[in-house]
């Protein structure tokens, strides 16, 4: 089977490409990216497109790379212990599995998402190269050997907010989202809002892609704050012609909430000799 995107997500020749690669190979890709561009959400639509079950973890700073294996809960069994609970005999009651080993022991092929894996400790990506190398780990407190019955489709993101260790890129399929040209951005919009005007979407991608080239923005709106804008636009009853009119005239554009989240990139437009690009 091959992914050919889905009818609520677009995905690029060169994103498919990069999606069935990785399944040929069995190798996780790797993906980056812009924050909002469809990372996160490629995983979900690869599983409903192949039909797959999805198991997701999301890493946070404190994560460790156990965790995604199993843990073990002393905690419980020291306070089952004091109560007298039978369980406390078989330790293997007290067993946590984790995303990895739950992926591992499906009897069908999964899809894993390790989201945002450079969020973790510099040593998190090295802690699993055996694990995504061999597709099997070790339970020390039950001396029990965890197999993949299938090799799970692994789908990694990452926002590049730290390098990566050689061996672990070494190991994977990698692939560079790019921030979607205006046609692709236009059947996104489409296949969100099918009834929207297509006068208000034109409108719209002007200052859209006017904002983004301004220089010095701190943080450059994505598609998902893009589809964010177009909701409220449609929701105020924006017309067309006031969007054209405020971009024409360089002012801040209207509901900015939705694109500008900071009040460094709001206050650049009040400083309109520094202002440049398409619109703005």
């Amino acid at each position: 089977m091959k992914f050919t995107g889905t009818d609520s997500y677009i995905a690029t020749d060169d994103l498919m490409l990069a999606v069935n690669s990785a399944m040929v190979l069995g190798r996780p890709l790797l993906v980056k990216g812009e924050p909002g561009t469809g990372k996160t959400m490629l995983a979900e639509e690869v599983a409903r497109a192949l039909g797959k079950p999805l198991f997701q973890w999301h890493i946070k700073s404190t994560t460790k790379a156990q965790q995604g294996l199993y843990e073990y809960d002393a905690v419980s069994r020291l306070r089952d212990s004091q109560l007298g609970d039978p369980r406390v005999h078989d330790i293997a009651n007290y067993i946590i599995k984790g995303k990895l080993w739950e992926a591992f022991e499906l009897d069908s092929q999964a899809v894993l998402l390790i989201d945002e894996v450079d969020k973790a400790d510099i040593e998190f990506p090295n802690d699993l190269l055996r694990e995504l190398d061999r597709m099997e780990f070790y339970v020390y407190e039950t001396r029990q050997l965890v197999q993949a019955k299938n090799r799970p489709i692994i789908i990694i993101t990452s926002n590049n907010e730290k390098e990566l260790p050689d061996a672990f890129l070494r190991r994977c399929f990698f692939h560079y989202i790019r921030f979607p040209d205006r046609e692709t951005l236009e059947q996104i919009v489409n296949v969100h809002y099918p009834d929207i005007k297509s006068s208000l979407v034109k409108e719209a991608l002007e200052v859209f892609f006017g904002v983004r080239e301004i220089p010095g923005l701190k943080k450059k709106p994505s598609t998902s704050e893009l589809l964010d804008w177009l909701k409220v636009l449609v929701s105020e009853q924006i017309a067309p012609e006031f969007l054209r009119g405020s971009r024409k005239e360089r002012q801040i554009p209207p509901l900015h909430g939705a694109l500008l989240k900071n009040e460094q990139d709001v206050q650049l437009f009040e400083m309109p000799r520094r202002r440049t690009g398409s619109g703005y």
